[in-house]
């Protein structure tokens, strides 16, 4: 039998959500699974990836085959990084404690990253809002501007049409 790490999805229409899943090969992409790793939420930013890093550490060491898209998952997930550096303790390389040393650091670093580019979308999002905000504010006071303009114009041209009667003299006195 062989095992494929993979996606399974669920969600509604449009709104996708997956389980992160060791299935049979041969069973269809939402059917029967062997073991539930985690789920990975597409939608929010950054993608939201809950994983056991154990377990599915167990099925690579066992040969389970991983999709292209939870090859990355993984990799992102450092479950690749461990396996990897489990491979180094099978061969005699380093002992188990410089593993989890190391896999500690890079799982530090790692973060560190991750909530870097958090806080990055997130200031690009209010950045964004306010540059909207105060281009919607920009052109409220602009039309405000030309309506108080406008009003004077009118002001202004019936003033000139009082003053121009006022000043100019009748046909009667002209004639005379």
């Amino acid at each position: 039998m062989a095992v494929k790490i993979r996606l399974q999805r669920h969600g509604s229409k449009k709104r996708p959500f997956y389980f992160i899943v060791a299935a049979n090969s041969t069973s269809p992409r939402d059917g029967k699974f062997i073991e539930k790793l985690g789920t990975y939420n597409p939608l929010t930013v950054p993608a939201t990836i809950r994983m056991n890093r154990e377990r599915a550490l167990y099925w690579l060491q066992n040969g389970a085959q991983p999709t292209n898209t939870c090859r990355r998952i993984l990799s992102f997930k450092g479950v690749l990084y461990m396996k990897h550096l489990m491979r180094g303790v099978s061969l005699g390389l380093f002992d188990e404690n410089a593993v989890q040393e190391k896999f500690d650091q890079w799982n530090a670093a790692h973060e560190e990253l991750v909530a870097k580019r958090e806080e990055a979308h997130r200031k690009s999002k209010q950045e964004k809002r306010q540059a909207a905000t105060q281009e919607s504010v920009r052109l409220v006071q602009e039309k405000q501007a030309a309506k108080a303009a406008a009003r004077q114009a009118e002001e202004a041209s019936q003033t000139d049409d009082t003053a121009s009667d006022e000043a100019a003299p009748s046909a009667e006195e002209v004639s005379e």
